[in-house]
């Protein structure tokens, strides 16, 4: 992958914000004229800087009041427990996002479901289905930022 100018990087902060905006607008707002800001979404995306576009939902609208975060200690490192693990965690929607981390837990989950009888259900699934040491969950009271745009530096070339 080459390096991103900053043309690029303001094209990914635009998209990033609002990848509603057509062409045009994005064109206007980073410089450039049309098609060559067409070409370069292009190149961005062949390239994988832009990995898809996406709508943000609301979790309360679509019945998703409990979010949660749940910290999992492995029982041990092996390659087959993390397949198994890999191979649970994507068969739960439910479970956005798993990030294997270090310090002293090992994976960091972020849930989103319904009610905290679906939390239960959750909960009991993932350890029925995968051996786990210790299992720590934290429920959100109120989201106070969010976002999925990445601090791009859109001012220095």
């Amino acid at each position: 992958m080459t390096a991103l100018d900053l043309i690029d990087r303001k094209i990914v902060a635009q998209l990033m914000r609002d990848a509603t905006q057509s062409v045009a607008q994005i064109a206007d707002q980073v410089g450039l004229s049309s098609t060559p800001c067409w070409k370069r979404i292009r190149r961005l995306e062949s390239d994988g800087v832009i990995e898809r576009r996406v709508a943000l939902a609301s979790p309360q609208a679509l019945g998703l009041g409990v979010c949660a975060v749940v910290i999992l200690r492995a029982p041990d490192h092996s390659a087959e427990w993390r397949e198994r693990l890999g191979a649970v965690v994507a068969a739960i929607p439910e479970i956005m996002e798993v990030w294997r981390v270090a310090g002293e837990n090992d994976y960091l989950l972020r849930i989103a479901v319904a009610d905290m009888a679906a939390f239960d259900q959750l909960c009991q699934r993932l350890a029925g289905e995968v051996p786990i040491r210790e299992i720590t969950s934290h429920l959100a009271i109120e989201r106070v930022k969010f976002t999925t745009a990445f601090p791009v530096d859109t001012i220095r070339r």
